[in-house]
């Protein structure tokens, strides 16, 4: 995996230190002994880091020596803070496949689960995915995940906030209906279809089911157009306070979903291109996500040329970009811990305050916006700062600013 490895001889360390680069790396420090624990770590300067740590040591220090313990350092460059952590990860998962997970203190990414292989479907926010299998097989899966929240209690109060508007169970017990069981407060509220007692039949809850994920593998959507139609339709049959009470109900909505981050989405169609510095000269780093599982990243080189016969000839950004991605691999996750781990980088990440690169989310189709995917590439390579992310409300944007341009429009052929 390492890109580079260097003998290390104590009595050449002028010569080793000048070999390496003085910029980021993940890096690997290994002795004589194939079977002794490695040291393995990052550092934002590899030179100065080695020197540090291989260097002759100048009188009583307690500071940490490696010198006569190691033999060979194995590194690879990295470009920014996201890589190095992703680099990081995989090293140590190979390295320490028992330790690997406290050594990198990753905290899970809550999730919203809508669990299917209940007899009656409930929602529950969990840190964990019981099965790949059960949560990625399109058509046949027995359980919906959503997220990664940035906390708990974002997702928990997403969650509530979101069946206020639906009638499905909240409880968590195993249901066993009984016509003589008197039913709980949520029942007694009208905000539960009530299977416990038989308040409803099996079609009608497994439809009310059927509305809750669509509420949520659309962020939302789904329910907007619903409500919104159902007010049109009664200002259209005159009935004025009940199209108030549907708009009020619209407005309602869309406070909760407004507390939905853009990343928030089911994860078995959670796509997306990460965009990062890269290491190399006249290049950015670029991440291949699917399903929220992170591909080992691939080189972008912003200046290359396409080869025909003997003439160089340039090739549009969004076609390097597509070739590029095309060679990445396939993320390796291969258990439902490993795609737990690769969430909780990605969340690590998006919900940072202040961070480097940007990330392009694909839309409901599964197609990745590729014209901003190249505005991001040609930012991250400046340094520039990204710019607001119109991704959820491109549309509604665009359509406000051609009625801006019509009213302007109309307010210069008034004044003539």
């Amino acid at each position: 995996m390492p890109a580079h490895i260097n003998e290390f001889l104590a009595e050449h360390d002028a010569e080793f230190f000048a070999a390496l680069p003085a910029s980021a790396a993940v890096f690997v420090l290994r002795g004589e002994d194939a079977n002794a624990e490695p040291y393995v770590s990052k550092t934002s300067n590899l030179r100065r880091r080695m020197i540090r740590l291989l260097s002759a040591a100048e009188g009583a220090t307690k500071r940490l020596n490696l010198r006569d313990r190691v033999r060979w350092l194995e590194y690879s460059p990295v470009g920014s803070d996201f890589e190095a952590g992703y680099v990081l990860y995989r090293v140590l998962r190979e390295t320490f496949s028992l330790t690997y997970e406290k050594r990198l203190r990753l905290r899970p990414a809550p999730l919203v689960k809508l669990i299917l292989d209940n007899e009656y479907p409930r929602v529950t926010v969990t840190a964990r995915i019981s099965s790949m299998r059960k949560a990625t097989a399109e058509g046949s899966a027995r359980a919906r995940y959503y997220g990664p929240f940035a906390t708990r209690a974002a997702a928990e109060q997403f969650a509530n906030d979101s069946l206020d508007f639906f009638l499905i169970r909240r409880c968590t017990d195993d249901l066993h209906p009984d016509p003589a069981f008197p039913g709980c407060v949520y029942s007694e509220m009208k905000m539960c279809m009530a299977p416990c007692f038989k308040g409803c039949t099996d079609e009608a809850y497994a439809n009310e089911v059927e509305r809750v994920e669509h509420y949520f593998t659309t962020g939302g959507r789904s329910l907007v157009t619903e409500i919104a139609a159902a007010r049109d339709k009664a200002s259209e049959d005159l009935a004025f306070e009940t199209a108030a009470a549907m708009h009020a109900k619209l407005d309602k909505l869309n406070a909760v979903r407004g507390q939905l981050p853009e990343l928030v989405r089911r994860l078995d169609r959670l796509k997306a291109v990460m965009v990062q510095p890269s290491h190399e000269p006249e290049s950015v780093t670029l991440f291949r996500i699917e399903s929220g599982m992170i591909s080992p990243p691939v080189q972008l080189h912003i200046s290359a040329k396409q080869t025909v016969g003997e003439v160089k000839t340039p090739t549009s950004m969004e076609t390097r970009i597509t070739e590029a991605l095309a060679t990445a691999q396939d993320p390796d996750v291969r258990s439902a811990v490993e795609w737990m781990e690769h969430l909780a980088i990605l969340k690590r990440w998006y919900y940072r305050t202040s961070k480097l690169g940007e990330l392009f989310l694909a839309d409901d189709k599964g197609e990745l916006p590729m014209r901003r995917i190249v505005r991001g590439v040609s930012r991250v390579f400046k340094g520039e700062k990204p710019q607001g992310d119109l991704s959820e409300t491109s549309k509604e944007y665009w359509i406000m600013r051609g009625s801006e341009k019509e009213s302007e429009k109309g307010k210069g052929e008034s004044k003539k």
